[in-house]
């Protein structure tokens, strides 16, 4: 049975066999390593490849439930994706311009 199982994952048309398994699993590497950025001070973070992160992640969620077959790894690794690209964004944001603002009200 279990060789059956695997042999079926092995054919199957989002197997490992195709790059529609692969492409997700590298994406999966730049979702840890985002997350392993958070970390990072604030001010060490890339504003451009943050938009890049969660402008992937928003348009392929979007279009990884319109192609055949249905990748769901690859949905919930750019639904990852986004997500830690807006974290990261907003957390740059409230440094770059929020902090300032209460710096100059804590010195009123």
């Amino acid at each position: 049975m279990a060789t059956s199982k695997l042999q079926a994952l092995w054919n199957h048309p989002a197997g490992p066999k195709t790059i529609h398994f692969w492409a997700p699993t590298f994406k999966w590497g730049i979702s840890i390593a985002n997350i392993a950025d958070s970390v990072k001070p604030p001010e060490k973070v890339s504003y451009p490849q943050q938009i890049a992160v969660t402008a992937t992640g928003v348009i392929w969620s979007r279009y990884s439930t319109v192609i055949t077959p249905k990748n769901w790894n690859l949905f919930s690794v750019n639904v990852v994706m986004a997500g830690t690209g807006i974290y990261q964004l907003t957390r740059k944001i409230r440094h770059d311009y929020f902090n300032e603002e209460q710096a100059v009200v804590a010195k009123e």
